[in-house]
C-alpha cells in the first residue's frame, strides 16, 4: 500500500470534520484511526511510522519541515493511529474551517443540529470523496466518523476513519496555521 497521499487524506479528514461554530482558536490535536476494507490499518500506520523513523536524519527533517510549512505536525497515537497537530486562527474558526480550500475539492456541511453536524467532500486530485458526522462535546473537543473512497493507480479503496479532536491551548508554539498549497 502506498502512503504518499496519506498525510493529505488525514489532513482533509480532520479539516472537514472539525469545522464548527463554537470551536476555540489555538492548537488542536486530531487523532485518526483508520480501517481499510474492514482491516485495521494500525499495522500499516506503524510500518509508515517505522519507515519515517528509519529515514536519515536529514531526510526526516526535510519531510517534517515540509509538513510544518503546511501547518501540520504529525506523530503516532496509541493503537497504531496517527496524530496531527494543527493551529487554528480566529479567522479560521469564524469561517468554520480548519484548512484553507484546496483546488479541486468541494465541501458541503449540513447545519448543526444540537451537537452534531454532517459533512461531505469530493476532490479530483487525488480522486477521493467521503461523508461523515461530527459530534461536539464542547468548544474544546469533538469526535467524528467518516467513510472515504479514493482512487490510486486505478484501484479504488474505501476507508473508515474515526477522529477525535482536542484543544491543547491558545498558543500554537512553533506550529503555524495551515497554508494553502503553493503559498
Amino acid at each position: 500500500m502506498k502512503f504518499r497521499h496519506l498525510p493529505a487524506l488525514l489532513l482533509l479528514a480532520s479539516a472537514v470534520g472539525a469545522s464548527a461554530q463554537t470551536m476555540k482558536p489555538g492548537l488542536w490535536e486530531i487523532t485518526t484511526n483508520m480501517q481499510s476494507g474492514g482491516k485495521d490499518m494500525g499495522a500499516a500506520m506503524a510500518a509508515m511510522q517505522k519507515q519515517m523513523a528509519s529515514m536519515p536524519p536529514e531526510q526526516r527533517k526535510m519531510m517534517e519541515d515540509m509538513m510544518a510549512k503546511q501547518g501540520v505536525k504529525m506523530g503516532a497515537s496509541p493503537g497504531g493511529g496517527m496524530t496531527v497537530k494543527v493551529c487554528m486562527t480566529q479567522e479560521m474558526v469564524d469561517r468554520h474551517e480548519v484548512a484553507p480550500p484546496r483546488d479541486g475539492c468541494t465541501h458541503t456541511m449540513s447545519p448543526r443540529v444540537g451537537n452534531t453536524m454532517k459533512f461531505a467532500y469530493k476532490c479530483t486530485q487525488p480522486p477521493s470523496s467521503g461523508q461523515g458526522e461530527v459530534s461536539f462535546t464542547s468548544p474544546e473537543a469533538y469526535t467524528s466518523k467518516m467513510s472515504a473512497t479514493s482512487s490510486t493507480g486505478g484501484a479504488e479503496r474505501t476507508m473508515e476513519m474515526q477522529n477525535s479532536g482536542r484543544w491543547l491551548g491558545g498558543n500554537c508554539g512553533d506550529i503555524k496555521p495551515i497554508q494553502a498549497p503553493g503559498k
